[in-house]
């Protein structure tokens, strides 16, 4: 029987991530912070981990430098322990002097090293998802189904189809097709899969297990085919052993800056839909040495606030507040996500305005980047969701939310509002 020391993770590092744009600025996707004090990265690595998976290998490519120091810092097992997670950077080499093409292309040209673990079976991760997850499971069903190729799925209500990769799975659990993102409801009760009137389809999650030897065998045979859900699989359904494996729990793909507000307020919710720590299954991060937070004679409701932070007198609710956030006297903060800072502001001064938020700031419906430096009595307002989108020297609003880039400052008495 097979075991989880069979399985090599791969964890997709994301493309350019413009729909996440300013947080993609200077990092990639799978590098934005989430909760206060975790990166995206840390949700498949601890997925992996907490599943048995020891042997991770990230592939990465646009501003990757961020996630990188991220991964060095975070996951290094020790000289007793086998495992090791890996970065494998786009290269040039003899045989490919291009970037990775997408998720099936970077897989291919990294194949040279997937084959060198040694890892019967290839379990392909996206590096964006929010989920808890037992890959132990989903391993079990693809030994006992035999099967070539395993596609993680989930329901799909009908309003939320488009959105999604859908598979048609029969009652055996094996695949027969799929379709992108069906618009013509006629198409789609084609794939309706499930009894259930509400949610009576399944997506792709983007979650593969393979037999490396058949992973190997089509993404040599298909070499025009660059990604893993709009090529690689619906060609694989017709030749080889497919199969479905229903994964009902919560998962959020990250991909939007709307997506990642909402996902983010909803964290501090009193019964959360995510909890990031679970005695059996915690997701794991860079250990920093850190105080606990200070809040001096300040108002709190509905916030997730990490370690290292000073709140003076303050009214703050809805919102996250990152690590080493500084928030000064009379601050009023709602429905806002913080991130922090990566470091103090007596290690590394910088002009009159000090990192975190002045005195008197009112800011509502916003995303405040690492190390911005806001100055006193600075107004953020909320806009309309519908609103276009802004690219300002100072800010940037999208669907509706004002984000503040990484290290950006704003003078005091800078008011942001709709026109």
């Amino acid at each position: 029987m097979p075991s989880m020391n069979d399985i090599l993770g791969v964890i997709m590092g994301g493309g350019r991530g413009s729909r996440l744009h300013p947080l993609t600025q200077m990092r990639s996707k799978p590098a934005v912070p989430i909760a206060g004090k975790y990166r995206l990265i840390d949700i498949p690595i601890s997925n992996c981990i907490n599943s048995g998976i020891f042997r991770v290998a990230i592939l990465t490519q646009f501003n990757s430098v961020s996630l990188h120091r991220h991964i060095t810092q975070a996951y290094n097992f020790d000289v007793f322990h086998t495992g090791w997670v890996q970065i494998w950077a786009a290269e040039q080499t003899p045989q490919s002097a291009s970037w990775y093409q997408g998720t099936a292309d970077a897989v291919r040209k990294q194949l040279f090293e997937i084959q060198a673990t040694g890892a019967e079976y290839v379990l392909i991760l996206a590096g964006d998802h929010l989920y808890r997850m037992d890959y132990h499971e989903m391993a079990e069903y693809h030994w006992e189904k035999n099967a070539d190729i395993t596609v993680a799925v989930q329901p799909v209500a009908r309003s939320e189809v488009s959105r999604f990769g859908i598979l048609k799975v029969e009652a055996d659990g094996q695949i027969s097709s799929f379709i992108e993102k069906p618009k013509d409801p006629e198409v789609q009760n084609q794939y309706i899969s499930r009894d259930d009137p509400e949610q009576p389809f399944l997506g792709s999650m983007g979650i593969y297990m393979f037999k490396t030897k058949i992973l190997n065998d089509l993404l040599n045979y298909h070499l025009r085919s660059d990604d893993f859900g709009g090529d690689i699989i619906p060609q694989a359904i017709q030749s080889h052993e497919v199969y479905g494996f229903d994964f009902d729990g919560y998962w959020e793909d990250i991909g939007t800056i709307r997506s990642f507000y909402e996902t983010n307020l909803k964290l501090t919710n009193s019964n959360p839909p995510f909890n990031f720590y679970d005695a059996k299954a915690p997701i794991y991060t860079h250990a920093r040495f850190l105080p606990g937070s200070i809040i001096e004679d300040s108002e709190l409701k509905d916030v997730l606030i990490a370690e290292g932070c000073r709140v003076r007198q303050a009214k703050i609710t809805h919102s996250i507040v990152g690590v080493r956030s500084q928030i000064a006297e009379g601050a009023v903060i709602k429905d806002s996500i913080l991130m922090g800072a990566d470091y103090y502001d007596e290690e590394k001064p910088h002009g009159n305005t000090p990192i975190g938020i002045g005195k008197n700031c009112h800011i509502e419906s916003a995303i405040l980047d690492k190390n911005v430096r806001i100055g006193d009595s600075v107004e953020i307002l909320p806009f309309p969701r519908n609103y276009k989108d802004i690219d300002n020297e100072l800010y940037y609003v999208r669907d509706g939310i004002v984000v503040i880039a990484k290290d950006t400052e704003l003078p005091a008495g800078t008011r942001i509002a709709p026109e």
